[in-house]
């Protein structure tokens, strides 16, 4: 078999392929009423972490409230930004008191493997000691360093090195952790 005939075969199985989830837009088809697009269609989590228009769910607190507050460099004090954040973080946190969290502490690429971890755990302790400050429950959260080993930027500028320190809050459902 030359190559051309087997390139239609292969294209003529892939086409085929696709075709075999028939509900894949929902009950009703492309645009019927139980895909996205329809009458009766809505939002369809595939994150696990809720509708961002639920002010109760996983992703309305990361997207409108804000997981993450920023960090100056060498310091773990929480900035006048990171405490305006925070401040709606605790309120959030006080009215939905079934989630546990998670405190991650992070910093730049810049010192000692050892040094990072320190300075994280430092970052992350100062964020959860003002949540607390604003009465959440201590008991619904815990903290863990990552120090440099987990950045969301990776380049020798001060724009990434900015970005990367950061103190970020996990949600779990459960108010233990």
């Amino acid at each position: 078999m030359t190559f051309i005939p087997k390139g239609l075969l292969i294209m003529s199985v892939l086409a085929l392929a696709a075709c075999q989830n028939p509900d894949r837009y929902g009950s009703g088809g492309a645009g019927g009423a139980g895909g996205a697009g329809g009458a009766g269609g809505g939002y369809i989590d595939t994150t696990g972490l809720g509708d961002p228009n639920d002010p109760s769910s996983i992703a309305y607190f990361n997207q409108s409230v804000g997981d993450r507050v920023l960090f100056g460099n060498d310091q773990s004090t929480v900035s006048p930004e990171g405490r305006t954040i925070l401040m709606g973080q605790a309120n959030w946190l006080n009215q939905n008191p079934g989630y546990a969290v998670i405190i991650e502490g992070h910093a730049d690429e810049k010192g000692t493997r050892e040094y990072n971890l320190a300075l994280g755990a430092r970052r992350a302790a100062s964020v959860q000691q003002f949540l607390i400050s604003q009465g959440v429950n201590g008991g619904r959260m815990k903290t863990i360093s990552y120090g440099k080993e987990r950045p969301i930027e990776v380049c020798s500028e001060e724009s990434c090195y900015t970005r990367n320190r950061r103190a970020v809050t996990v949600l779990s459902v459960g108010s233990g952790v």
